[in-house]
């Protein structure tokens, strides 16, 4: 029965693949789109500290995700984000982010996102994301954009972080 399952699953998706890519000029809604990009927490914030990436560790996280845009304003995208931690002793995959949320196109080429967080360490909370194409293709573009992830729970304090972000979109 999984088997059968996952050929089913498969098939969709590979139905929606063709529909996609059999698409002319002009846009169809439902649309799908996928990305992949690089994060960079470059400064938290909570109550007690204020701490830096790159001083006396580096983190980079490495989303994954994908967007179905219901129509051109608005949408729903899922991501998951590994996040690697490393500093002079240890590099390890330190938390997985799990990031559903909606996507609203903005004027001049912006989009905000909207997102629900909810991380293997234990925290969560939500992330404000302002994104922008900054090169278009016609198979794939590049974007920048500026995560603001807010986070609460396990024992710890809230915390704010301002992020950096580059990928590409196909």
């Amino acid at each position: 029965m999984k088997k059968f399952n996952l050929i089913v699953f498969l098939g969709l998706i590979s139905m929606l693949t063709l529909h996609t890519q059999a698409q002319t000029s002009s846009e169809n809604y439902p649309k799908i789109n996928g990305f992949i990009g690089i994060i960079h927490p470059l400064v938290t914030f909570s109550n007690s500290e204020t701490t830096f990436n790159f001083k006396d560790y580096y983190s980079v996280g490495m989303p994954i995700g994908i967007n179905l845009w219901k129509s051109e304003k608005i949408g729903f995208s899922f991501e998951i984000v590994p996040t690697i931690k490393t500093d002079s002793q240890v590099s390890k995959v330190s938390n997985i982010l799990i990031h559903p949320g909606v996507l609203v196109r903005l004027k001049k080429g912006y989009t905000f996102a909207g997102r629900m967080a909810f991380e293997t360490s234990g925290r969560y909370g939500f992330t404000p994301i302002l994104a922008k194409v900054i090169k278009k293709y016609k198979d794939h573009n590049y974007y920048v954009s500026m995560p603001v992830p807010v986070r609460f729970g396990n024992n710890l304090e809230t915390s704010v972080t301002i992020v950096f972000q580059v990928g590409i979109g196909f």
